[in-house]
């Protein structure tokens, strides 16, 4: 299968993005430091149904930023989304989004209605659709993980994100032959940025039912989960993002990280998931 690769002009960055595959596109909006190539072993096996787009965030890997330093709120990623979908295609696409992903594709479908046809939004980072109380409790959690990485931790800081999100390092799940992603320099300096850059934004982030609402009108939007997620606090969200839109919450293998743990079951849940009306 070929995989083109490509830079995109966008308003203070160039985006670098990858594309394969053939039919319907589907981008894909990663979690966490996850760049172009994150879920490669669940991309190769949507890539006979789909046109599978996966990009380097604003920030990462081989995206280029005017000013690195600059920060970049959810809603700028989500118009970085924007600019590549209509490079892309004068249709509109399906959009699997995990965690952050998942935030600024609902940020996209709030900003350019009907620029999404689907959007699965699974274990979403959607801090204000909690109540109160826990939208405060992940705030604290979020201030200290920021701060933890701006001082040079960042592995004491992603320990702190795997345990709001329910993972433990000690007693990871997968499918058999799954591939463990190596830590690279280029690796390091992704998680850097996002505990620190992207961590700042989530935390600051006021999407709440109002845009989701709006966003629905246009784009059907899918509350997805992960069946072993729910001591995450972004179970919690996908919980209350399913309860604003009345709709069932949809539920897939593994946990947060299920689309790297067990991409073969992953994979077949998203095509399930997209194929039925």
């Amino acid at each position: 299968m070929t995989t083109k690769t490509a830079m995109l002009p966008v308003p203070g960055a160039e985006l670098y993005y990858e594309v394969s595959g053939d039919g319907p596109l589907l981008i894909i909006g990663q979690s966490g430091e996850g760049d172009a190539r994150r879920s490669t072993e669940m991309i190769d096996r949507l890539v006979d149904r789909y046109t599978v787009a996966t990009y380097d965030r604003r920030g990462l890997s081989r995206t280029k930023a005017e000013d690195p330093d600059a920060p970049v709120p959810p809603r700028t990623h989500a118009e970085d989304l924007h600019h590549l979908l209509a490079a892309l295609t004068d249709e509109p696409a399906l959009m699997l989004g995990c965690s952050l992903g998942a935030l600024y594709g609902l940020h996209l479908a709030a900003a350019h209605p009907g620029q999404l046809r689907v959007l699965i939004a699974h274990d979403p980072a959607t801090p204000g659709l909690l109540p109160p109380a826990d939208r405060a409790r992940i705030e604290r959690t979020l201030t200290e993980v920021e701060a933890t990485a701006r001082n040079g931790g960042w592995r004491a800081a992603i320990a702190m994100v795997a345990a709001a999100t329910g993972l433990d390092p000690r007693n990871m799940k997968t499918e058999s032959g799954v591939t463990a992603v190596p830590m690279t320099g280029d690796r390091e300096a992704n998680m850097t940025y996002y505990l620190t850059n992207d961590v700042a934004g989530l935390r600051r982030d006021t999407l709440g039912a109002a845009e989701v609402t709006a966003a629905a009108a246009r784009t059907r939007i899918i509350p997805a989960a992960g069946a072993d997620s729910k001591r995450a606090w972004n179970h919690r969200c996908a919980e209350e993002l399913a309860a604003v839109l009345d709709a069932p919450l949809v539920e897939f293998p593994g946990g947060h990280n299920g689309n790297t743990a067990f991409p073969r079951a992953f994979a077949t849940r998203v095509h399930e998931v997209l194929s039925t009306p």
